[in-house]
C-alpha cells in the first residue's frame, strides 16, 4: 500500500514537471552559466535581472533543443526580474496559479533548464510564507515566500510549481543574500505589464537621506502627535522632490500622511505604497517651529 502511494505521488510530480516544463527555457545572457526563465505569455520570457548581464546578443533555448534570439524589453532590480521578447516561443504558455493559496509545508517543484536544454527539477516545501515584503533592494513583493529546497546554480529565473501543475512564481537567489525565495505571480504580472508598457519600473522617491534622532521634551510637547523621536534630514538631493517642496537640511521629520515616523520603515512603507506623482504630506520641525510641507513624489532616477 505504501509503495502504491509513493508511486502515485512520484507519477503525479513527474507529470507536473513535464507539463510546466514545456514553457521553461535556458537564457544565455551572461558569460558563463545561463539562467533559467519561463515563457510567461506568448512571446514574452521572464527571467532574473541578475542573470542578464548583457543587453544584446541574448539567446533563449526552448524545449526540444530549439533556440532563438531574444530582445531585452526591460528589467527591475527591485524584484530581480527581467523581461525578454522572443519571436517563436513555446507551443503553450504555462497555467498560472494563485500564490495566496500556498501554505507552510506545501510540496512544490522548482524547475530549470541546463545549458544544453535539459529540464531539471528540485523538490521541497514552502519553508515560510507571510504578507507583503519590501526587500533590501527596495522592491515590493505581494508575498514573502521562502523555499525549503535546493535551488541549484542556473535555477534562478525558473518557475515554482504547485502540486496541481500551476506556476505560482519565479524563483531567485538574488533578493535575500543567496537564500531561495519566490517572486509571486501577482508581482510578476505587475512587473511584466509595466515593463512591456514603459520599458522600466517607475518607482517613487523623496530624494532625502535621514537618520533617527531624539526630539527634546520641550519640543515634543509642541507637536500635534505624541512622539519623542524623529528623522533628521542629513542630505537633500538637488532638484529632487523634497528640495522642490522646500525640505531643508537639518529639518526633523516627525509625521508623514498623518502617521508618526519613529523609524525609516514608516517612510519607506509610505513610499512603497504610493505612485509617482502622489502627494505626501510631511510634518517637520524647523528651527524650533512646527511646519508642514507637501511633496509630490518623483520618479527615482534610473
Amino acid at each position: 500500500m505504501a509503495n502504491s502511494v509513493l508511486e502515485t505521488i512520484s507519477s503525479d510530480f513527474a507529470s507536473v514537471a513535464e507539463k510546466a516544463g514545456a514553457s521553461v527555457v535556458a537564457v544565455h545572457a551572461r558569460r558563463w552559466m545561463p539562467t533559467s526563465g519561463i515563457e510567461w505569455k506568448k512571446g514574452v520570457v521572464v527571467t532574473v535581472h541578475h542573470g542578464v548581464q548583457r543587453n544584446e546578443d541574448i539567446k533563449v533555448l526552448f524545449d526540444g533543443d530549439r533556440a532563438g534570439p531574444a530582445k531585452l524589453i526591460g528589467r527591475d532590480p527591485g524584484t530581480d526580474l527581467a523581461v525578454l521578447r522572443v519571436e517563436e516561443g513555446a507551443p503553450d504558455v504555462p497555467q498560472l496559479g494563485d500564490s495566496t493559496n500556498l501554505k507552510l509545508g506545501h510540496l512544490v517543484l522548482a524547475l530549470g533548464r541546463t545549458r544544453r536544454g535539459d529540464l531539471v527539477a528540485s523538490s521541497g516545501i514552502i519553508g515560510g510564507i507571510s504578507g507583503e515584503w519590501r526587500n533590501r533592494r527596495g522592491g515590493h513583493l505581494d508575498q514573502h515566500i521562502r523555499l525549503d529546497l535546493a535551488l541549484y546554480a542556473g535555477f534562478s529565473g525558473g518557475p515554482l510549481v504547485n502540486a496541481r501543475g500551476e506556476v505560482v512564481g519565479i524563483n531567485t537567489r538574488g533578493l535575500a543574500h543567496g537564500r531561495a525565495v519566490t517572486v509571486p505571480v501577482a508581482t510578476v504580472n505587475g512587473v511584466v505589464d509595466e515593463l512591456l508598457e514603459k520599458g522600466h519600473i517607475a518607482r517613487p522617491y523623496l530624494g532625502i537621506a535621514m537618520q533617527r534622532v531624539d526630539v527634546p521634551e520641550r519640543m515634543a510637547s509642541k507637536l500635534p502627535v505624541e512622539t519623542r523621536v524623529g528623522l533628521l534630514v542629513t542630505h537633500v538631493e538637488t532638484d529632487g522632490p523634497a528640495e522642490k517642496a522646500g525640505v531643508l537640511l537639518g529639518d526633523v521629520l516627525f509625521e508623514v500622511n498623518g502617521e508618526t515616523v519613529e523609524d525609516l520603515t514608516v517612510i519607506q512603507d509610505a513610499i512603497a505604497a504610493a505612485k509617482t506623482g502622489d502627494l505626501m504630506t510631511i510634518g517637520l520641525i524647523r528651527a524650533g517651529k512646527v511646519e508642514q510641507v507637501s511633496v509630490i513624489l518623483g520618479e527615482r532616477p534610473r
